[in-house]
């Protein structure tokens, strides 16, 4: 059974899957679909109440909750995006050089990766914006320099392993070019365990975005982002805790969505740890207890 029917009958995969996908249209059309302006200040709406002209209610500043909700998508989901996209690309470029090369190259490779992995991401995080200052960008680049190296290791570890399969060893043998194994067996070997993980790594690092905006040290106001949005409504939060519900349960419904994606392809890619439908589990079952019957037989026959 091919990948894409194994993930048709996961109903959980095909969901969060979808999900995503509004979620990313939503982004896109953000312009086309918010009802408001999401920086427009109407001071005399502040703190309304949800309602057919405002669906989400409006913030202490009198602004959209719910077009900020949608522009947020493109400062925290598409950044996001953005960082696992050129993280990646980083890790398996590295990788693949590292683990099909040898001497200096890989050496210095390794090395210099295990120089950054000593370091918790976290801190260089923290460390890294404390040098370059806040900003989205800034937070883009953190995470891609706290992430590339344990990609890249991933991926040489990963290497290691297709390089010994018998027919890249053919190919060898044939005298194939490196770049020609690279393409037609390395990268499609690791292309699966490389979807996975990112699938699972992409909410980390929304979830990175959006923990240091509500520091302060990401998206800078009046731009919408999921984060700055719980730091403006914690300020009224005893009085008005309607405010912190929109932005939270926006990045928890994306954050599971990616975990349950992530597993889902897991499944789907791994097919030694796919479970067959019930159908086909009584099938087996039936098979297995026959051929189990046929083996006592032959066996009292023997004795």
């Amino acid at each position: 059974m091919s990948f894409f029917k194994r993930l048709q009958q996961d109903k959980l995969g095909i969901t969060c899957l979808l999900f995503l996908g509004v979620v990313s249209l939503a982004g896109i059309f953000a312009p086309l679909i918010a009802p408001h302006d999401p920086t427009l200040l109407q001071v005399d709406m502040k703190l309304a109440m949800p309602s057919a002209e405002y669906p989400l209610g409006t913030d202490h500043l009198g602004r959209c909750l719910f077009s900020r909700i949608l522009f947020g998508i493109r400062t925290t989901f598409f950044y996001a995006l953005l960082a696992m996209g050129v993280t990646i690309f980083s890790g398996v470029a590295f990788g693949i050089l590292a683990g099909y090369s040898n001497g200096r190259v890989r050496e210095v490779i390794l090395r210099f990766c295990d120089a950054m992995l000593s370091f918790p991401s976290e801190v260089m995080i923290l460390a890294i914006i404390g040098i370059l200052g806040p900003g989205i960008m800034n937070i883009v680049i953190a995470n891609i320099l706290s992430k590339w190296a344990w990609y890249t290791r991933m991926i040489y570890s990963s290497v290691q392993q297709y390089r010994s399969k018998n027919y890249v060893k053919f190919a060898q043998v044939h005298q194939a070019s490196p770049i020609y194994i690279m393409r037609k067996h390395i990268v499609p070997g690791i292309s699966g365990e490389v979807t996975t993980h990112s699938t699972l790594e992409m909410g980390w690092v929304i979830l990175s975005i959006s923990s240091l905006s509500f520091l302060g040290l990401g998206v800078q106001p009046p731009a919408p982002e999921w984060g700055m949005m719980l730091n403006e409504a914690k300020n009224v939060l005893f009085t008005h805790p309607w405010q912190m519900v929109p932005a939270g349960i926006t990045i928890l419904l994306v954050i599971v969505a990616l975990n349950f994606l992530g597993d889902s392809l897991q499944q789907a890619m791994n097919t030694k740890s796919y479970m067959a439908s019930p159908k086909q589990q009584r099938k087996l079952f039936r098979l297995g207890e026959g051929r189990k019957r046929v083996s006592d037989h032959t066996d009292r026959q023997t004795s």
